[in-house]
């Protein structure tokens, strides 16, 4: 029987065969409408010689209509909403139009009506609920005989809104995707205890005892607007309980306006560290952005590609986007001119640290706002290379910083690091360098120079976020330095849309310090990310300690010891008091400093940048001699 059902689903039936079983039904409603009126009795002769043209007349209505809307076409299995609706309005306007005739037959042709009413309307009613649920059986058929309800996944879908509703029918209309909705998650207290398309919707309360009772293994989170908060508790219940999470896109990323089953994703580790959405005072940003020249260097990085998307967003009057490695930047220039960002954009390869060619840029595009985001970052490599270090970090930006001011740049906007305070490697003893001269050359600039400083952006080239997710798709191990190592986190959009906060609200000389919220423990991030892809630490995946980096600290601060801060009007960005600098003072210690890269001895570079940075002590490195 099985087999047969199966041979049936394979083919389907001929177009003509449907219409012809279309007004097999018609004609049952219609008897079945005559029956009615009269309540099962014989029907009188004056209303029984007229039912043979009754039939014909109305029978050859519904032809013409399903002939021309060619109702018929649809695959029955299915069905969808746009078929009912077409349905729908054959149905109710040829009885319209029988009813018009029924007029026109009282009132110019016999003397009474053909038909009676009472028998048009109960016909137009049971032809509609026939047509409409025969078709939805035989879906339902096919789904079931598809994917036997034995064989079916149990799903939970938070949000019993339109989305929840989408997401439903999506894993309804797929044939290959055997999941069953047994129930809805929402908010909402009216809506508890009410039904969705026959599904019950329940309280987030009773999520663990859903998934308990109804063997659950897949929870979608159907709702746009969440709060982590929220998110966060969904997803530590299902995870404690070895259910896997899935997360439906924005409506912007559907397909033709259409959401598919493939772009249900799992969720994402960065969906959970992110913060609700920044406020940002777009008229104060605007306002130092609109009509702006702007130059971003390292605009092929992370922060860099971000910044120039926000700050697009501003309608400046050109950015120009400068960076030295090719492959990204013409990366960057290809999604530019894809999605046809506007205002207009211009690429610069270049190299920071050419004092020749960062002239003639400066002297050729005459920047009005220049986001500094180029540096060397990697803690490790820039320990066994203190003179790069020197030469990108220090002495390129002290470059940027001179032609700015040179030539007269409104706003100097310096991206530096949580590892410029109390720094413990080279290359958080750099950024602070930085931050040093540019600092002490706003005193007496009228170029406002303005630093912001905050952790590591997730999912930024070199993070531990992708490092961790290229090490789970290889197999594994997952690698960590030490069990106890935390850091902080943002996104990147995050850290972006900050950096533009802080640019419009400094005056110069300011260091931004963003809150960066609470520091998280490497590993427990690890592990969460193990059990978001539904593996099990030390079956499908070990994770392994390998010690402490050189010039590497177990815990990240964002101020110094003998730092404090100042509140901003924005929640999320302080001012940070740090130590003044004498400019003169500065300028010839670091100008000696870049010097001594000519001598490429590692132990004279380090000791001078500790001379200029009492508070850089070396940590796990070979430098820690010179402390």
């Amino acid at each position: 029987m099985y087999r047969l059902f199966n041979l049936f689903w394979q083919y389907n039936l001929p177009r003509w065969s449907i219409l012809f079983i279309d007004l097999i039904i018609c004609a049952g409603s219609l008897s079945l409408a005559f029956i009615i009126k009269f309540d099962f009795n014989t029907i009188p002769e004056t209303d029984f010689r007229n039912v043979p043209y009754d039939f014909l007349i109305v029978l050859l209505i519904r032809l013409f209509s399903f002939s021309y809307t060619k109702t018929y076409k649809g695959v029955v299995r299915y069905t969808s909403s746009k078929d009912v609706s077409r349905i729908f309005l054959v149905i109710v306007l040829g009885s319209v139009f029988v009813f018009c005739l029924n007029l026109l037959s009282l009132y110019f042709f016999i003397g009474y009506y053909f038909i009676p009413t009472s028998v048009i309307i109960i016909d137009a009613l049971v032809s509609l609920f026939v047509l409409i649920s025969s078709r939805f059986v035989i879906k339902a058929l096919y789904f079931e005989m598809k994917n036997p309800a034995k064989e079916k996944i149990n799903v939970i879908i938070y949000g019993a809104g339109e989305s929840g509703i989408i997401t439903k029918r999506t894993l309804d209309r797929d044939v290959a995707i055997k999941y069953n909705v047994v129930g809805f998650l929402d908010d909402d207290l009216k809506k508890h205890g009410q039904s969705l398309e026959g599904i019950f919707i329940f309280s987030q309360n009773n999520l663990e005892d859903l998934i308990k009772t109804n063997n659950v293994e897949y929870i979608i989170i159907s709702i746009q607007k969440i709060s982590i908060k929220n998110k966060n508790q969904i997803t530590d219940i299902c995870l404690n309980n070895g259910v896997r999470v899935l997360n439906v896109p924005p409506a912007s990323k559907w397909i033709n306006g259409e959401l598919s089953f493939n772009q249900i994703k799992s969720i994402r580790i960065e969906d959970l560290l992110e913060r609700d959405s920044i406020k940002l005072n777009t008229d104060m940003i605007s306002s130092q952005l609109e009509n702006k020249t702007i130059l971003i260097t390292g605009a092929a990085g992370s922060i860099g590609s971000e910044i120039a998307r926000q700050c697009s967003k501003f309608n400046p009057k050109k950015i120009y986007l400068l960076d030295q490695a090719e492959s990204p930047l013409h990366d960057i220039e290809l999604e530019f001119t894809d999605k046809l960002i506007k205002p207009a954009f211009e690429v610069i390869m270049a190299d920071i640290r050419n004092t020749d060619r960062m002239k003639n840029v400066f002297k050729t595009f005459k920047p009005q706002v220049v986001f500094h985001a180029a540096a060397y970052k990697h803690v490790p490599m820039m320990e066994n290379n203190p003179s790069e270090s020197i030469l990108t970090n220090v002495l390129g930006t002290k470059i940027i910083a001179d032609l700015s001011h040179e030539y007269n740049t409104e706003r100097f906007i310096f991206v530096s690091t949580d590892k410029a305070v109390n720094p413990t490697n080279v290359m958080g003893a750099s950024k602070r360098i930085a931050e040093i001269y540019i600092q002490s050359l706003g005193i007496t600039s009228k170029t406002k120079f303005i630093t912001t400083r905050f952790g590591n952006v997730l999912g930024s080239n070199g993070s531990v976020i992708p490092r961790f997710k290229k090490q789970i798709e290889q197999g594994g191990p997952i690698t960590i330095t030490h069990p106890e190592i935390t850091r902080f986190f943002m996104t990147i959009p995050e850290a972006s849309q900050l950096v533009l906060e802080a640019t419009a609200m400094g005056k110069g000389g300011e260091i931004f310090v963003f809150d960066m919220g609470e520091s998280i423990k490497i590993v427990d991030l690890a592990r969460k990310m193990i059990l978001l892809l539904g593996m099990v630490e030390g079956k499908d995946i070990n994770i392994i300690y390998t010690g402490l980096r050189p010039g590497e600290k177990l815990y990240e601060e964002l101020l110094a010891n003998t730092e404090n801060t100042l509140p901003t009007h924005h929640d999320q960005i302080l001012i940070g008091k740090v130590r003044k600098y004498d400019f003169e003072e500065v300028d010839t210690i670091i100008t000696e400093l870049i010097k001594t890269f000519d001598t490429q001895n590692n132990e004279l570079i380090v000791q001078r940048m500790k001379d200029l940075v009492p508070e850089f002590k070396s940590n796990n490195s070979i430098f820690q001699k010179l402390d």
